[in-house]
Parts: structure tokens; C-alpha cells; sequence
């Protein structure tokens, strides 16, 4: 595909938050990293509201190891207190990732280059992202390098198969929807011999609203010319 990315993504530790474990301010980390963090790991390689990232794949490197910790977070009100984190530890993953262009940012379609984007999103992953990496939580920092996928040899090459139950899935934004409303998907992802792949379309996953959210299309006269001019 040619505005495809091959990356592998690993770090010390991760935390890909069930949002059930979070009442009372214990965190306790899926065994997987979710949809949504994965394409926001994308998006710290490279981002614009022109297209959207669409995660193919992802293999599972290293083995899956839970570890609890003792953290006092700073608490709302001032002061600290002491809740229990369980943390992935030494994640790494494989990921496949493509793009495909935001037909709801219309606004935006005058930047639909294709060539442009991959080879930004090329360079940008051979430099290691254009912003922080995070494994699901701001103290979880992770680094990625550009790989060709199926390289690694996966812990769990050899077992056929997996389940995690129904796990959260991503968030449906309104500039992703066209609707004026923020949703969250959910899924129940197989991992067979290591891979997990995502072809299910994510307007056919269970849904649930969250709240109503909009947002502002920008300004895009100026920015047209400095396209067409070459610039960008």
C-alpha cells in the first residue's frame, strides 16, 4: 500500500488504562495496547486534520508481564495520595498503519497529496516522531523505529490463539463523524500466532455516546495559497 508505515514500538513500561480500574484513582493496564493509543502513536509520528491514521495490524514482540507499583499522585485538591498502578512491562509491538483522507474536513481537501504526507510521515518516523512517544500514559515513554513488519520473532508465534473479552476500542471524534457528538467504540480483539488484526469497520463496533462535542473548521483561503505557492 503505498501510504502504508512499518514501525516497531517499544519501552520500559505501559499503561494502557481499562477505564474500570480507574474509580478511586488505581490504573490497572489492558494486556494490549488499545486501538486509540496506537493511532495516537501514529499521530505523534506525523498528524494533520487532512487525513486520518487506520491501524491494519500490530504484533505482539515481547511477552505479556503485568507489574503493580506504588504511585502517590498529586491529588486535585493539593497533597498526595497512595494508589496501586499495574504497569506492561518491556512492551514492544510491530505495528502496520495507513492513512486515508478525512472526507468530513472538506475544508482541507485542497491538501490531499499523498506522495506528501508518506514521505513526510516516512522521514519523520526514521527521526524518531515529530513528538513524544507515550504508551498509553505521559510517564510511559516509548520510541519507535522504522521495521519491516513480520521481521521479530513474536513470544506467541506458536499459539493459535487468544482472546481478551470486550475491551475498549477508540474514540469516534466529530471532525471523524460529522456529527456534533463525541462516541466510544469497543471491541473484543483475537490474537492469533502473535497478530492481532483490526478488519472490522469501526462504524460497525458497539458504540456509546459520551457527550456532545464540535468543532471549528479553520481559515483555509491563506493556507490554500500558501499551498498552491508551493510552500508546504
Amino acid at each position: 500500500m503505498r501510504n502504508q508505515i512499518e514501525f516497531v514500538v517499544y519501552g520500559r513500561y505501559a499503561l494502557f488504562t481499562d477505564p474500570l480500574t480507574r474509580v478511586g484513582g488505581e490504573k490497572c493496564s489492558y494486556q494490549i495496547p488499545t486501538y486509540q493509543a496506537l493511532k495516537g502513536i501514529c499521530e505523534s509520528i506525523y498528524w494533520k486534520p487532512t487525513f486520518n491514521w487506520v491501524i491494519d495490524s500490530i504484533r505482539v514482540i515481547n511477552p505479556i508481564r503485568l507489574q503493580s507499583q506504588g504511585i502517590r499522585p498529586i491529588g486535585y485538591n493539593g497533597g498526595n495520595s497512595l494508589s496501586y498502578y499495574t504497569y506492561l512491562v518491556e512492551p514492544k509491538y510491530e505495528v502496520r498503519a495507513h492513512f486515508e483522507w478525512n472526507l468530513f474536513r472538506d475544508d482541507l481537501s485542497f491538501d490531499r497529496n499523498e506522495g506528501k504526507h508518506h514521505s513526510i510521515a516516512v522521514r519523520m518516523l526514521e527521526k524518531g516522531g515529530r513528538r513524544d512517544i507515550f504508551l498509553g500514559t505521559r510517564e510511559c515513554q516509548g520510541y519507535v523505529e522504522p521495521t519491516k513488519y513480520g521481521d521479530a520473532t513474536s513470544y506467541y508465534q506458536g499459539q493459535e490463539e487468544m482472546a481478551f473479552g470486550l475491551l475498549y476500542h477508540s474514540f469516534i471524534y466529530p471532525s471523524e463523524s460529522g456529527q456534533s457528538e463525541l462516541l466510544a467504540t469497543f471491541s473484543a480483539p483475537i490474537m492469533r500466532h502473535g497478530e492481532i488484526v483490526y478488519d472490522d469497520k469501526i462504524e460497525d463496533l458497539p458504540k456509546r455516546f459520551v457527550r456532545n462535542y464540535a468543532y471549528e473548521k479553520i481559515m483555509t483561503s491563506g493556507l490554500q495559497e500558501f499551498e498552491e505557492g508551493g510552500w508546504i
